[in-house]
């Protein structure tokens, strides 16, 4: 008898690895639509944003700092952004995350 139960569970036991490997896989697959591809997609407009910087615009910075582009300078990759009447900073163009205009009356509160 005791034998019998012993086999059974041998025999449940070598199913058990392929079901483990299936679990894993579809972990993966819901791990990966649900935070990496949305995460990568933010990323890739946010590269697209900075490309397209122009004088003028609006922005704020990767530090909360709302400014006006004043100049760009693509050599270096620094931008002039002024935060109040005559104050000028430069910062990185790779700081820079988002136009003004695109963000919600909500999300600045």
């Amino acid at each position: 008898m005791t034998t019998m139960i012993l086999a059974a569970q041998a025999a449940q036991g070598t199913g058990g690895g392929m079901g483990m490997l299936v679990m894993m896989v579809a972990i993966f697959a819901i791990m990966w639509f649900f935070m990496i591809r949305p995460q990568q997609k933010k990323q890739k407009e946010i590269r697209k944003f900075q490309n397209a910087l122009q004088e003028g615009t609006k922005i704020v910075t990767g530090g909360g700092i709302y400014g006006t582009v004043k100049r760009i300078d693509m050599t270096t990759g620094r931008v002039e952004v002024e935060i109040a009447r005559g104050v000028v900073i430069e910062v990185d163009r790779n700081s820079v995350f988002a136009d003004v205009a695109s963000i919600s009356p909500a999300n600045k509160a």
